[in-house]
């Protein structure tokens, strides 16, 4: 009966997927970019250091084996004997979530496989610790993609491994696996150079009607963003208008979701006057757009226009990201251009202006795989977004890459509905000369704090002659911008500065409106140079730090409030409604096939 109903699956399988494999066989070429060739270099030198150091030291790679060696035997014991295993050798962390089916601790043979891939991979990561000699960006890169390795090697990311997907494909008769391959199939056709697996249904939300959906109109455009003024829908409103540039790799609406998730629409509904960049979409006919464009031709025409519109001759600044570097870049380009100051306070949200402390992200950031990065960008136009999507997720592969690859391939689920995670979707390009200056110039070099490192608009830039007062709120749990480098560049602006720690993650823990009540914040008056020191004396409160930042954004504009500016104005008209044209243009996208399954709703820290 097992024989027979394998036999038919794998015939359904065949003929349903005959036409894909023969697609995929004439596109594997595309498989061997400069990236790929540079990867295997690296990852090749890297180990041969590993071995070298190895060989070197037998007695530490003795004990770790021997150590191994002893519990591998216990875990056999235990599973020769019955023994009850609730007392295991080797178990999963708490926030492990691969081996929830409890037939992983009840049954015999699956304890033993969780609990020799749990020690086989602990032992791996040991050894590489283990060695003396290695450089630390070597070590950085072993540890990074050998945990990848592992993790993609987890028994739970396949059917004959996975209690809980052998008993669902039996009882479905492989149905799981025909809707799983269908979804896989769509995805691969929609990815770019690695898999994307889909987070979400993409037709769930429709922008402009379920998401970015806050009252505004577009009143400037240029070939680099259009610029959105929101209504008010207060009877009074502060004087200084605030500026909101967000970052130019991803959608702006991660600031306007929701209406219980919108920052842009709690900011209105407290009084204040909004405008915010919507950034292009970028394709290869915009290759040569530098980073010094989003400046010059970006903030710097938004300022412009928000002071002719609302007669201010100040802003208060806003920057999440690499837009809030794009923001600090500015206020140092008005100061090295001598032009009166323009800002009169700026908030960086989860920003790097000092780049020596990525974080994971540094495990790329390296000579060989930066010079094939940006041949690849040279030659495509542009660095395309849904690869760098992926790369974002592979930060969190098991929450945000293996999780969703066994629900909708393995599981044959549909995505869950979630605004965060479609916005996480809806990616977008890089301009090929704007990304390789980010990863060469300010990630490998690190030039931003550097004396005479960055040139904008013709002019040297120097942080330190920043003086307007600024706020830094970064979030603990960050996996693309590290609080203890975002610590570092607070480090290197002029003025008042104030640092906030967040709760939660890069997004999770920004996007935290009030009314959820969900995560907390720490605050300290002092700013020593440690950043662990800045932690060790700080105080925790409750709540949402938008509440904190939004009482220290209105010390920055007068206390009497005025009448609601005009939308537009005789110079600026309204152009179109928000939220304009660029934010809709999308990468290509296949339909969402229909199923009646949903998958279980992810935890909202995972974004």
């Amino acid at each position: 009966m097992f024989h027979h109903f394998f036999s038919d699956y794998l015939a359904r399988l065949q003929e349903q997927n005959q036409q894909w494999w023969q697609d995929l066989e004439q596109g594997k070429a595309a498989v061997n970019t400069p990236f790929n060739q540079a990867m295997q270099e690296v990852s090749l030198q890297d180990t041969a250091q590993l071995l070298e150091g190895a060989a070197q030291q037998p007695a530490a790679l003795l004990q770790v084996q021997m150590q191994w060696w002893e519990q591998q035997m216990q875990i056999w014991q235990n599973a020769m004997l019955a023994r009850d295993n609730t007392e295991e050798v080797v178990s999963e962390g708490s926030d492990d979530k691969r081996f929830k089916d409890k037939a992983w601790q009840e049954d015999v043979l699956y304890n033993f496989i969780k609990q020799s891939y749990l020690l086989f991979g602990r032992t791996y990561m040991e050894t590489i610790d283990a060695i003396e000699g290695l450089d630390d960006k070597t070590r950085e890169r072993l540890s990074f993609f050998s945990r990848q390795a592992i993790n993609a090697m987890a028994p739970s990311n396949y059917i004959a491994t996975n209690p809980e997907l052998l008993k669902m494909t039996l009882e479905s008769q492989g149905e799981n696996l025909l809707r799983g391959m269908e979804q896989l199939k769509q995805d691969m056709e929609s990815s770019a150079d690695i898999l994307k697996v889909r987070m979400t249904n993409n037709n769930a939300f429709r922008v402009g009607d379920d998401v970015a959906n806050t009252p505004g109109d577009v009143v400037y455009k240029n070939e680099l963003f259009e610029l959105i003024q929101y209504r008010p829908v207060t009877e009074k409103v502060y004087t200084t208008p605030i500026l909101v540039v967000p970052p130019f790799i991803n959608k702006y609406y991660i600031l306007d979701l929701r209406e219980k998730n919108s920052l842009i629409r709690w900011l209105v509904e407290q009084g204040h006057t909004v405008f915010l960049m919507s950034w292009r979409n970028p394709s290869a006919e915009q290759a040569e757009i530098g980073f010094e464009d989003y400046v010059t031709q970006g903030t710097v025409k938004a300022v412009s226009a928000i002071e002719d519109i609302t007669g201010q001759s100040q802003i208060n600044g806003v920057g999440y990201c690499i837009g809030g570097t794009v923001l600090a870049c500015t206020i140092a380009y008005y100061a090295a251009k001598r032009m009166k100051a323009r800002i009169k306070s700026a908030s960086f949200f989860t920003t790097l202006l000092d780049f020596s402390q990525p974080g994971e992200i540094g495990a790329y950031i390296n000579d060989s795989l930066i010079r094939a990065i940006e041949a690849q960008n040279t030659a495509r136009g542009y660095m395309d977004g849904r690869s760098l999507s992926v790369t974002f997720s592979l930060l969190r592969e098991n929450s945000l890459y293996w999780n969703y690859y066994i629900e909708n391939y393995l599981k044959g689920n549909s995505p869950v509905d979630f605004d965060l995670l479609y916005w996480n979707s809806d990616s977008t390009n890089v301009a090929a000369k704007t990304h390789n200056f980010i990863l060469r110039d300010l990630y490998l070099e690190n030039k931003l704090v550097q004396d005479k490192g960055v040139k904008v608009g013709g002019v040297w830039i120097d942080l330190n002659k920043i003086k307007v007062p600024s706020y830094f709120i970064s979030t603990k749990e960050d996996h693309i911008a590290l609080w203890q480098g975002t610590y570092r560049g607070a480090l290197n602006v002029g003025g008042n500065k104030t640092f906030v720690l967040g709760e939660s993650g890069h997004i999770a823990g920004i996007v935290n409106h009030p009314v959820k009540k969900k995560y907390g914040f720490w605050t300290n008056d002092s700013l020593p140079d440690s950043a662990d020191e800045w932690l060790d004396n700080a105080s925790h409160h409750t709540g949402s730090w938008w509440t904190h930042w939004e009482k220290w954004l209105r010390s920055y504009s007068p206390e009497e409030q005025v009448e609601p500016y005009s939308i537009g104005s005789e110079t600026y008209p309204v152009l179109c409604a928000a939220p304009g044209e660029y934010v809709r243009h999308v990468l290509p996208i296949e339909a969402e096939s229909q199923q009646n399954q949903a998958a279980p709703a992810p935890e909202e820290e995972q974004a």
